[in-house]
């Protein structure tokens, strides 16, 4: 790579992370800030655990997202002066200035952060991240990580789970940038749908800034924007077997003769208008011509106001249409790439689009024809795609929106950031609500397998114990029920954690995007198949050491009110 090419990448991850400050936070972490410098604190070392307490879509595992974004988040975090004078007009006048030059001097270089590979299937309670360092530092640093790790990891298992209901074969483009949340969020969901297993985004800038494939097609406004062949200004097209212009609009009407007889389709029900509109369209892309074919149903009547006056086409009206040109492009040398369908019954359409492509593959010895791309769109959602499944579609390519890039089955992941040590002691979270009591101290976290390769258990130990071995018996507790243990003797271990960043500097080599997305298709074959199936899936197990677990339990006991009856 150039400089000018380095510069023009980092330039880019700029520009989309502009918004990612050290203001991007809650006012309450600037208040505990200074209540903490009032305190005298700024000597105090905290360590705190990013982790999430369940699992997104009713499924058992996640997928981390969003580890880069934190690590170039610390590599910029300081306040400016603007952000300073901010400050001074927000915070109350009772605040010393002498804090505001405090502020003004931190950084992250005293920060150390441990993290999971970014890509990584990742469970409840086991801590994505552990964040070390200057106790006003890093609590400085929660919301912004919060919000960096839980949209991307969302995202990321979303599109993961609508590329295990599609399966490997289907190709999924996400088209959703209209229906996002906002510029950014439309970015970061092309981005994490990537990761997550997506082929490609319509969304130009993602493709630009992340190197994401961009595909797409046209809309029906480009269909109903035409009347007749007759208003066509260029009708002509380079003949790739002669080299000289050929009208293909006569090719295309000669054509639709032909198939009218053959697929039993009248002319009088196709659509002048569409015929031009594919015809334009071929003319503009003739090695990359996909059409959308339904743009008008004869199986409908579409009233228009008052007077009720009917509009009469079909679906295979579009059919007919797009095999005449297609046919047409074809004896010019180019071939066709497909349909898109956006509305109707997905499965019957695409499976009579399909019988009518083997139909004239046969027919006109055109073997490549019959594996012509039939791509559906329409308001798509992962049940939408297992019911295509159950119905044996002839769907090549989903192009899917809404459900995907706003995550409308789960809009929110739930990640939480919490304390569990202050300078060397470990501290812990009790509540009423045993899901949210935390597990104190500083832990490592470690995968255990199976002789079989698929991940048994992860297993989470006080830093200070010996890590497990390999080929020996392992006692794995669950956190808070006792009676709920066993003994594991696992084949290999992993350990979870690297250091991603120390003195200042990032400690690792960051995978780009693709390198990110085999990592999530490696992470996930290291899943038992019933833990990652659509209904009903298997918790996966999330235990403790015995020695964790009696530390655990003994801190928790001792902090502990004891009550008084009267």
């Amino acid at each position: 790579m150039s400089v000018d090419e380095s510069n023009n990448v980092h330039t880019r991850l700029q520009v989309h992370n502009c918004v990612v400050q050290p203001l991007l936070t809650d006012l309450y972490q600037i208040t505990m800030a200074y209540a903490y410098w009032k305190s005298e604190k700024t000597s105090d070392t905290a360590v705190f655990d990013l982790f999430f307490r369940q699992n997104p879509f009713q499924g058992e595992f996640t997928i981390f997202g969003g580890l880069e974004e934190c690590l170039r988040f610390l590599e910029n975090f300081s306040y400016s002066d603007s952000d300073i004078e901010y400050l001074k007009t927000t915070l109350p006048p009772t605040i010393e200035q002498s804090f505001f030059g405090y502020l003004k001097e931190l950084t992250a270089k005293d920060v150390k952060l441990y993290a999971i590979d970014e890509g990584s299937v990742v469970f409840p309670r086991v801590p994505l991240i552990r964040v070390e360092g200057p106790l006003i530092v890093v609590q400085l640093l929660e919301t912004t990580l919060l919000t960096l790790v839980n949209f991307s990891s969302l995202m990321a298992t979303n599109a993961a789970r609508y590329r295990m209901a599609a399966g490997d074969n289907v190709s999924l483009l996400e088209f959703g940038l209209r229906r996002a949340q906002g510029p950014d969020g439309g970015l970061s969901a092309s981005k994490y749908a990537y990761i997550g297993g997506f082929d490609g985004t319509s969304n130009l800038l993602a493709g630009k800034m992340f190197n994401i494939p961009v595909k797409g097609t046209h809309a029906h406004a480009y269909i109903t924007s035409f009347s007749n062949p007759s208003e066509l200004k260029n009708k002509t097209l380079i003949n790739l077997n002669n080299g000289k212009e050929q009208d293909l609009i006569d090719l295309t009407l000669s054509w639709r003769t032909t198939l009218s007889n053959l697929l039993h389709i009248s002319e009088s029900q196709a659509s002048d208008g569409e015929l031009a509109a594919l015809v334009s369209f071929a003319i503009a892309f003739p090695e990359g011509f996909v059409a959308l074919i339904d743009t008008y149903d004869v199986n409908k009547w579409h009233f228009l106001g008052p007077k009720e006056l009917p509009v009469i086409s079909s679906f295979g009206s579009g059919i007919l249409n797009f095999c005449a040109v297609a046919l047409a492009l074809n004896d010019l040398g180019y071939k066709a790439i497909g349909v898109r369908i956006d509305s109707g019954d997905l499965a019957y359409l695409s499976n009579k689009s399909r019988e009518t492509f083997v139909k004239v593959a046969n027919e006109f010895n055109i073997p490549w024809f019959a594996n012509l791309t039939i791509i559906a769109s329409n308001d798509i959602n992962e049940e939408t795609i297992w019911s295509l499944n159950d119905q044996k579609h002839s769907i090549d390519c989903f192009g899917i929106g809404t459900h995907l890039v706003t995550c409308q089955r789960q809009p929110a992941l739930g990640c939480v950031y919490k304390l569990v040590e202050v300078n060397g002691t470990p501290r812990i979270k009790l509540s009423q609500d045993g899901s949210k009591i935390t597990m104190p101290g500083k832990k490592d976290a470690f995968r255990l397998y199976g002789a079989d390769g698929f991940a048994l258990i992860d297993l989470l130990k006080k830093s200070v114990e010996d890590p497990p071995v390999a080929k020996t018996k392992l006692l794995c507790r669950h956190p808070f029920d006792q009676k709920k243990r066993a003994f594991v003797v696992p084949s290999t271990i992993k350990p979870l954690y690297k250091i991603y960043w120390e003195n200042g500097h990032i400690m690792q080599r960051l995978p780009d995007l693709s390198e990110v997305r085999e990592h999530v298709k490696e992470s996930l074959r290291s899943l038992r198949p019933d833990i990652k199936r659509n209904l009903n899936p298997t918790p996966y197990k999330v235990s403790v050491s015995d020695d964790l677990y009696e530390f655990m339990h003994e801190l928790w006991m001792r902090n502990t009110p004891i009550g008084e009856l009267s």
